[in-house]
């Protein structure tokens, strides 16, 4: 996906620049709807502590494992030719509803300050009974921000259970070529069984996602070992059984009535006894390799502080076997490069760019959240209204994408859809 000239990124770029600011007055009029009245969070979580000795570090070690190659090729050799991106948003049979169209309660999760300057919300009916958790988007998957000829984003869904107490996760692959019009379709993630012949639902909570180059990195809570699912994007297979099951079935494949299924080609698991497993992640492109940002919030009973880290990303060419994949040690084994503690409570999302830490926290009761910039120095929140408040920003943001090309931070809370320029969250944090 490399091959593509800079000038057209650039080119791009400025186009994308100039509609946010065609945008931003119409959102910001939305966002100064939000009441004013919701009370003051904690204070301040501080400088960011580094983490250097080897018993501070054991807890972050990953072990990657792959699905063996044959697993993968049964699984579509009984299913069909797997297909690409492309193909499954030209069958995007949804569409989000831009902000002006949004009810004032749906419009009520976007942040005070800084306004978001593109929103969305999505349709009541796919939003019920599940929970919003991550963003990633082309952007991260490639730096000119397109995918083929495609801009995407995806947005990772969780279900408790289905009617058979199942727990359920799930991507809407959305069509973001034209942002006045979003399109999309949903796609239901899976992990092979039975040695390919069959797949069951990943039961985990899409709280964090990240897609680089051609894989999908989803955290994972289904089973007390793993921290992170891999997805190949160019193993996208049909269901061919409209069905509420989910995996092999008389007459076919099911994906509990959606139309396609993704099913995992490796994962990570935690080494230590206390390992950390990642509640939110997010890529870094200012560090060499690129990264994968990580955060953990204490279990309970735990009364470390929560944890911010990075792993460095393999260094292949597209595609290949390790592309998308991170670093690993000749056991396989992947280890942080860079580790802090902090003193936030409640983490949300996390960004990394450059030398700062951008760390979303959730609000308590119907209470907006905050967002703060950490860095070895110290910390600061966005701020708004007369009394300076910082509980500005959205109510729960699980976690933060940032489109290198368009400068944009794009992320979800409740049923809205947003995002806003990352040069705007520096001017509201001063």
């Amino acid at each position: 996906m490399k091959q593509r000239g800079r000038h057209r990124r650039r080119k791009r770029g400025r186009a994308l620049r100039a509609f946010l600011a065609a945008t931003a007055l119409a959102l910001t009029g939305a966002a100064t709807m939000i009441s004013a009245s919701q009370a003051t969070v904690d204070g301040s979580p501080g400088a960011l502590k580094p983490l250097s000795t080897a018993s501070d570090t054991a807890a972050l070690r990953l072990r990657e494992t792959q699905v063996p190659q044959r697993s993968l090729d049964r699984l579509a050799a009984g299913m069909g030719r797997p297909i690409g991106v492309g193909t499954v948003l030209n069958g995007a049979d949804h569409t989000l509803r831009t902000a002006s169209s949004c009810a004032a309660e749906e419009r009520g999760a976007l942040p005070v300050e800084p306004a978001a300057t593109r929103a969305y919300c999505w349709n009541a009916a796919d939003a019920r009974s599940w929970r919003p958790g991550a963003v990633t988007t082309s952007g991260d998957a490639d730096d000119d921000g397109v995918w083929g000829s495609n801009r995407v984003i995806l947005s990772g869904w969780t279900q408790d259970s289905d009617a058979s107490g199942r727990p359920l996760a799930k991507v809407a692959f959305v069509d973001a070529d034209d942002l006045g019009r979003l399109s999309y379709t949903w796609v239901l993630l899976v992990v092979p069984v039975d040695g390919g012949r069959d797949y069951r639902a990943l039961a985990s909570r899409l709280s964090g996602m990240v897609w680089y180059e051609d894989k999908l990195l989803v955290t994972a809570d289904d089973n007390g070992r793993d921290a992170l699912y891999v997805y190949d994007m160019n193993r996208v297979q049909r269901a061919t059984v409209a069905a509420s099951a989910v995996g092999r079935v008389r007459g076919g494949w099911s994906a509990h009535g959606y139309r396609y299924v993704l099913p995992a080609v490796g994962s990570y698991q935690v080494t230590g006894a206390d390992g950390a497993v990642p509640a939110s992640i997010s890529l870094d492109r200012t560090t060499t390799p690129d990264s994968l940002v990580a955060s953990a919030r204490p279990t309970t009973g735990d009364h470390r502080p929560a944890r911010l880290w990075r792993y460095s990303f393999a260094s292949a060419p597209t595609p290949s076997p390790r592309s998308g994949l991170l670093a690993t040690d000749a056991g396989g084994y992947v280890d942080p490069t860079e580790a802090f503690e902090t003193d936030g409570a409640d983490i949300g999302g996390v960004l990394s760019h450059h030398s700062d830490w951008y760390v979303t926290r959730t609000g308590s009761g119907d209470g907006h959240g905050t967002l703060w910039r950490q860095t070895v120095d110290g910390a600061r929140a966005t701020r708004c209204g007369a009394e300076d408040r910082r509980n500005c920003w959205s109510p729960d943001t699980a976690s933060l994408s940032y489109w290198e090309e368009s400068g944009e931070v794009w992320t979800q809370s409740e049923r809205m859809l947003f995002a806003l320029p990352l040069a705007s969250l520096d001017r509201a944090l001063g």
